[in-house]
């Protein structure tokens, strides 16, 4: 990916490669201009050779590579504050060179920047990961991160794989956390924390950092998989460190380092969206006893709100794998999409469950995964097709420990990856269709189909036929049965 650095000096700039220390000169995607652009015109044109093409404004310059790439974005700092001297001698807890942290926007994430640069001495990378959380939530982080005193903002899009490596093999699994919990914010976690070890190598970091709290689990999510893929990196998680304990406090320490405030001291619910699902924490949810407003869904409507008239879909199925939407082929994040669409309008996939977090606790949320549980229905339907009763029992008992893995920020454990292996060998067959009915908040199956079905229609009718033969029934119960008989004649003293 190519990646630059822009600054801005009155009308003109200088553009030099920025990167991973090598001989640039021997790269045919690094754009290097070693004299001053008069015009953003001049720049543009520079740009044609590039593999993306480069948007420049008064203080970014920002590279989109091609699709599936993402979006790489770097920023000059005008910031009151020189990040040479803050730097420069180290900080109040120790010294870092560059540390690459997990970046939302939002207060907490725009209060960690300038307190990383006071505390550590450093400069600050910004990663911001696009799992479909809406672009929305996208908008002006390239201010917001220049604001907060960072020198750097990288934007990559990573729906695709999530959807592909992450999402589906879940799916493929039948992974479900305490009976409901479909694992959105949990499959999310490595894929992100992946991106960040991969940035954290090509600028050169030699930490990474985070915004999770000391209570939640997504601390443990993203540090185990700091620890799977480098475990040379160092993790500053200031939650567990500052002396901030809530938004308050973060709201004043960020007007005292001239941070804009992104959110007002009136928060009402802590969320998480990506292209799997939206969950819902916080507020009135905190009691148990309450129910949801309204008003909070955002995903999906309210079921008595939904079409009056059912909606069919087919879902097309190739190795426990979704392909297909009523016979045309997605790719894995559009089709979600898709679904997450048709499956909102008609009010599925809502979930409020108390869940036993890692930590400990329990907690309460509230989680809207309408084209999820389309295709959750989907996959477990033509399994009872395609897959014999030992098996699937194998299978269900293998995938709570898989759900329990994934929850738990394990995915990269060579236990999950060899239980996917077997997930991956036992779902073959599992090629088919499977068509559901969406009702107002209901998904029902309607019919199934599989090139590898195991049900025969000439052995389970209720009709004679050559196979089955009804009278060896008898001698097949007599021997089934002989534990019990025994046990009973045993007791009658016989």
């Amino acid at each position: 990916m190519a990646q630059f650095k822009a600054i801005s000096l009155s009308s003109s700039i200088n553009l030099a490669s920025y990167g991973p220390k090598r001989n640039t000169l021997l790269h045919s995607d690094n754009l290097i201009c070693s004299r001053k652009l008069s015009t953003f015109h001049e720049l543009s044109g520079k740009s044609s050779s590039l593999h993306g093409n480069a948007i420049v404004s008064n203080n970014v310059c920002m590279t989109l590579t091609p699709k599936n790439q993402g979006i790489q974005a770097v920023l000059s700092s005008n910031s009151g504050t020189d990040v040479s001297t803050v730097t420069k001698g180290g900080g109040l807890r120790g010294k870092l060179n560059k540390v690459v942290l997990a970046y939302s926007g939002g207060l907490d994430t725009s209060v960690i920047v300038p307190w990383l640069r006071e505390n550590y001495g450093c400069e600050v990378v910004c990663f911001t990961a696009d799992v479909g959380q809406g672009i929305k939530e996208l908008d002006g982080l390239e201010a917001k991160a220049k604001a907060s005193g960072a020198c750097q903002l990288v934007v990559k899009d990573l729906k695709e794989e999530f959807v592909k490596d992450y999402i589906f093999p879940c799916l493929r699994a039948g992974a479900i956390y305490e009976r409901k919990y479909l694992l959105g914010t949990s499959m999310a976690r490595p894929v992100i924390a992946k991106a960040m070890v991969d940035i954290a190598r090509e600028v050169g970091a030699d930490a990474v950092s985070h915004g999770c709290t000391g209570k939640g689990n997504d601390q443990v999510r993203f540090e185990l998989t700091f620890f799977a893929l480098n475990p040379e990196l160092n993790v500053v998680a200031p939650w567990r460190e500052w002396d901030i304990t809530g938004r308050e406090d973060a709201i004043e320490y960020a007007k005292k380092h001239n941070v804009p405030v992104p959110v007002t001291k009136k928060s009402i619910y802590s969320r998480d969206r990506n292209l799997w699902h939206l969950s819902h924490e916080g507020d009135i949810l905190e009691d148990p006893a309450n129910e949801p407003k309204e008003d909070m869904y955002m995903m999906s409507v309210d079921p008595k709100d939904a079409p009056d008239k059912p909606q069919y879909v087919k879902i097309g199925i190739e190795s426990g794998i979704p392909v297909s939407l009523d016979g045309k082929t997605y790719l894995p994040a559009e089709l979600l999409a898709t679904l997450n669409e048709i499956g909102g309008k008609h009010g599925i996939g809502r979930i409020d469950m108390v869940e036993n977090r890692l930590v400990g606790m329990k907690s309460r949320g509230v989680y809207e995964t309408p084209g999820g549980t389309i295709l959750f229905n989907a996959v477990r339907e033509l399994e009872s097709l395609t897959l014999d009763r030992e098996t699937i029992q194998v299978k269900d008992s293998l995938a709570l420990k898989y759900a329990e893995l994934v929850y738990a920020g394990r995915w990269f454990d060579p236990l999950r990856e060899s239980m996917d292996a077997f997930m991956e060998k036992i779902t073959e067959t599992t090629t088919g269709s499977v068509t559901l009915k969406l009702y107002k908040g209901s998904v029902s199956v309607t019919g199934r189909t599989s090139a590898y079905s195991l049900y025969r229609e000439d052995i389970s009718s209720f009709e004679s036929g050559d196979i089955y033969n009804q009278a060896d029934a008898a001698g097949f119960i007599r021997l089934y049965g002989l534990p019990m008989r025994v046990r009973a004649m045993l007791n009658k003293g016989i």
